[in-house]
């Protein structure tokens, strides 16, 4: 590879990150693997980026141990002073006059990144880590990185991380954190929906009605699956009740609001931030690629294969009801749907984990063909690839459930079925919600607990396997020092390279870290913040939930950074990236979502158009009986033996000996020729009509809400325009 770049720009930005507290004699630590051959390509490589290194005034120290060469690297002072002084420029993309000439060095410097980068990624160095300082360790151990300060709920050292990791990292844990104090308020309205479900828990009419009920209903299946009285369904209709009620829809619009008052408020925190840290008009170079047309081509196909995948997920939910409806087991047969709902919420889960490695892999495939230009630009078109992936893998499912199960299979006498065999599945009496609710909570429960249980041990236990093997091994290839300055706190900037090989060694033993660790806390919870906003008005509790994992993961995330893995490159940088538009395009989509779960999937309408149009309280001026009274039988159809085509449908229940003549099916279709009613036409209009008028009543609220709310602050204003008057005073004098 051609090297015509100068200098990196993590030896001025991230360097400069190391060394404002303390000296350093290193500021990297390049490893690669001994090469014997010089005449190897790999080994070109490394010869010309450390020559290149080195004619431009960077001190480069080697050394080799056991089959390692080890590169210890540390930019000279005088470039220093250059990067601190356009530090002070506010306008940090717009430097002129005098600045010229720095400008041209400064540009000059930014592109060797780019090609350690490509070296990186061909081979020829193993990786690049920055060492740790123990003094600041132990700092940020006593302050932040440790279970003991998870009683700061939310007080976290972000300067004193962005001392140390530098501004990406920093924050990741301010945006983490302010995710986390937001998701209070949404919590607590989450539990107040929540009890008031709990609240007419006795005393729903539609409860009574279902646990009281004699009717009969019609076969789940074909095989072996008799009639079923509407009254064992009793436990289903009280979990419905808790999650499907006049509060969800409140509580659906307040989320979809929050969710942008979350963004607007973030946006202000950050300009606070940046702005405190002198790097709110940093900018960073990027190319503006256009995808290729086969690789935005490969994605739609790779998206249908997802797709794809959950329709396999829905037939093996299918085959499993199926199968356990005919087994010998009566705990079996009679639980089948609620059995086959729960195992296929647990594969679901498993196929997230399997498919999460292969998207990471099809996702890096992309981006190395499309050829970007830059490593920002491949973060950026990695990143969108990546979370696109995701939540088509963790949501095709959900939809599933939430839009099409239990509408499209049928009535008896005309059953949808898979191959002409399989019967689809049905809904309760009581509504499919309670479906999406088991899938949600199933999911979101095992992915917080195990991913975390997961992502702390496994860090954890690799680094004490490799600490044993390393400690003897690093006796052997370091030696033993007698310098006395070496074993003096104050000595350590100037140590002898036995003690700098222990030190580099000491580093190089904890857990691997490359320029996608920070990406992947971002994703699991970006993940997190579309299952807390998309379906919510499902899942009530789910910001609850969201609320205490993130409390855990602040310190998890903390202690594995701080503790057990090396220490990450630091990274100027004055914002999020590309997932604050990732995140608007979430809570555009939250409104969406939960406008069709109230409308079409809950039956919040069916139950408003029956309380004023065929209830009770709509048809007499009877005040004895309540409002709903007569829902659950008004919203049931019969279907009646006589037919032909119902007794094709069940022909082996009535082979069997079965006297019956009729069965109730929860649909609204006439007795006499199974026609759909006006009601059905009726509440079909308004669902659609309530979807609408919701989208626009929460968009504009969200319009309303963004407008007023400034995303920089008066006092961040102030304090940019005062800067600018300093340094203007300060260079004309």
């Amino acid at each position: 590879m051609h090297i015509k770049c100068s200098l990196l720009i993590l030896f001025v930005s991230s360097c400069f990150i190391q060394r404002k507290n303390l000296p350093r004699l290193y500021d990297y630590v390049l490893v690669a693997e001994k090469m014997e051959d010089m005449e190897d390509q790999i080994f070109k490589k490394q010869d010309a980026f450390i020559c290149e290194l080195k004619q431009k005034n960077i001190k480069v120290t080697k050394i080799e141990r056991a089959g390692k060469v080890f590169f210890g690297i540390c930019a000279p002072e005088e470039m220093f002073a250059k990067y601190k002084y356009l530090l002070k420029v506010s306008d940090a993309c717009n430097w002129s006059g005098d600045l010229s000439n720095m400008i041209n060095v400064s540009i000059h410097y930014f592109t060797l990144k780019e090609c350690l980068r490509d070296l990186l990624y061909q081979g020829a160095f193993e990786s690049i880590f920055c060492l740790h300082e123990k003094k600041e360790q132990k700092k940020l151990r006593t302050k932040w990185a440790s279970w003991f300060a998870v009683m700061k709920l939310f007080q976290q050292p972000v300067t004193d991380i962005k001392d140390y990791f530098g501004e990406k990292v920093a924050l990741y844990y301010l945006w983490l954190g302010w995710y986390t104090r937001m998701l209070i308020p949404a919590a607590v309205i989450g539990i107040v929906v929540f009890l008031y479900g709990l609240a007419f828990f006795n005393t729903s009419p539609l409860i009574h009605e279902v646990c009281d009920s004699n009717i009969i209903m019609c076969p789940r299946c074909d095989i072996r699956c008799s009639v079923w009285n509407l009254s064992d369904t009793c436990s289903n209709a009280k979990v419905s009740q808790l999650f499907d009620n006049e509060g969800t829809v409140a509580f659906a619009m307040f989320m979809a609001i929050w969710a942008t008052l979350f963004l607007e408020l973030w946006k202000r925190h950050l300009a606070l931030h940046v702005s405190k840290w002198k790097v709110f008009d940093w900018c960073e170079e990027e190319s503006s690629d256009i995808p290729t047309c086969a690789a935005s081509w490969f994605l739609l196909i790779y998206l249908v294969v997802i797709i794809g995948l959950a329709h396999a997920l829905v037939i093996c939910r299918v085959l499993t009801a199926i199968l356990l409806s005919q087994s010998d087991w009566d705990f079996f047969r009679d639980h089948a749907n609620t059995i086959a709902m729960l195992s296929g919420a647990v594969l679901h889960y498993i196929t997230i984990q399997v498919m999460t490695r292969i998207n990471k892999i099809v996702a890096f495939k992309l981006c190395e063909f499309e050829k970007t230009r830059s490593f920002a630009a491949t973060e950026k078109r990695f990143t969108v690839k990546m979370f696109t992936f995701q939540f088509f893998t963790l949501f095709s499912s959900l939809f599933y459930v939430a839009f099409f199960l239990g509408r499209f299979n049928g009535y008896p006498g005309n059953y949808v079925r898979i191959g002409g065999k399989w019967r689809l599945e049905e809904c309760h009496p009581s509504g499919c919600l309670t479906d999406l609710f088991i899938q949600m909570a199933v999911i979101l429960v095992l992915k917080q607990t195990i991913n975390n249980i997961f992502e702390f041990t496994v860090p954890w236990l690799k680094l004490c396997l490799k600490r044993t093997k390393a400690k003897t091994m690093r006796k052997k290839m370091c030696g033993n020092c007698c310098r006395k300055a070496c074993r003096e706190e104050e000595g350590n900037f100037n140590l002898c390279n036995p003690c700098m090989l222990r030190s580099w060694l000491e580093n190089y033993d904890l857990n691997d870290v490359n320029a996608f660790s920070l990406f992947n806390e971002f994703l699991e919870m970006v993940l997190q913040f579309s299952f807390t906003t998309i379906f919510v008005a499902a899942f009530p509790l789910a910001p609850l939930l969201a609320l205490i994992n993130n409390i855990f993961e602040i310190r998890l995330d903390a202690i594995k950074m701080v503790s057990l893995e090396r220490r990450l490159v630091p990274k100027k940088t004055n914002d999020i990236g590309v997932w604050t538009r990732i995140l608007e395009a979430v809570g555009v989509m939250a409104v969406i979502a939960n406008g069709l779960v109230i409308g079409i999937s809950s039956d919040f309408i069916p139950r408003l158009a029956y309380r004023y149009h065929y209830g009770p309280c709509a048809t007499s001026n009877s005040t004895s009986l309540d409002c709903m009274t007569g829902y659950i039988n008004n919203t049931l159809a019969t279907a009646f033996m006589s037919n032909d085509k119902v007794r094709e449908d069940f022909k082996e229940l009535i082979d069997n000996g079965y006297n019956i003549t009729q069965c109730s099916y929860k649909d609204y279709r006439s007795d006499e020729d199974q026609s759909l009613t006006s009601q059905f036409w009726l509440i079909l209009a308004l669902r659609f009509a309530f979807v609408i008028l919701f989208e626009h009543v929460v968009v504009m609220c969200k319009f309303i809400a963004a407008w007023f709310i400034p995303d920089n602050p008066i006092r961040v204003k102030n304090d940019r325009l005062n800067d600018k008057l300093r340094r203007l005073k300060k260079e004309l004098q």
